[in-house]
């Protein structure tokens, strides 16, 4: 079975019920990934030890009767502008190479406090400044429609993720319509929250005045629980509403 197919609903019953293993699950999406990335080139990097380690939380959690949260098992990616704790940060530039964020963002800590799984860091214009994700240090991305098109940008590695069913569901980050543009190229859906309502604590600014993380999915329940997800009040973001 495809998980990355899936809508994040349809993973978290599968979980929740025990129908199938998170880390079963995990394992078969970074096997998909890893056996198309090379003819999409819409990640960056993945992280099989440390999303295994998520997974692992999530069915503890499951043992002893805790509640594993509303995206438990659901594997997701993260725009590489996006902090993750351990995880290399590029911005899908050299300049950035080998460096490891300190610190999760403040969207990516919700997301993982309700048990998603973070597979990895997908390609984006360099720091985010384009609008084809053409312009990467790792090469562009192709669209899944047809490789001989662009994704749009410069969220193209999150927009094309879902598109190729690698997962259902990904955050990208919006300044001038770097989430609406890829969405649309790449047929799936995408948002760029009211600016405030998702907190920019964690993301690599590109015009701090207008960046916005949104959320992309292949459909509206998707992208709204993405979103009730990741937005709220941040004391750490002084724009935050």
């Amino acid at each position: 079975m495809n998980f990355g197919s899936l809508t994040a609903t349809e993973i978290h019953e599968l979980v929740t019920s025990g129908q199938v293993s998170v880390t079963e699950l995990t394992s078969q999406v970074l096997d998909q990934i890893d056996r198309l990335n090379s003819s999409l080139n819409c990640f960056i990097s993945t992280c099989k030890d440390y999303s295994l380690k998520l997974a692992e939380e999530i069915e503890r959690k499951l043992t002893v009767g805790d509640n594993p949260g509303r995206l438990a098992g659901v594997p997701l990616a993260i725009k590489d502008n996006i902090c993750v704790k351990d995880l290399p940060l590029t911005c899908a530039s050299e300049i950035l190479d080998g460096y490891i964020s300190p610190y999760h963002a403040t969207a990516v800590e919700k997301l993982t406090a309700e048990g998603a799984i973070i597979v990895g860091k997908t390609n984006l214009d360099e720091f985010g400044m384009g609008s084809s994700n053409e312009y990467s240090r790792y090469g562009r991305v192709k669209n899944p429609l047809d490789h001989d098109r662009v994704t749009g940008g410069s969220s193209g590695g999150s927009a094309a993720s879902v598109a190729a069913d690698l997962v259902p569901m990904a955050l990208g980050t919006d300044s001038g319509g770097s989430v609406r543009q890829p969405a649309s190229l790449c047929g799936i859906y995408g948002l760029r929250p009211t600016y405030g309502t998702v907190s920019r604590y964690g993301l690599v600014e590109f015009g701090s005045s207008f960046d916005q993380i949104g959320p992309l999915a292949r459909n509206l329940t998707d992208l709204e629980l993405l979103y009730s997800i990741i937005s709220g009040c941040d004391e750490r973001d002084a724009t935050s509403l």
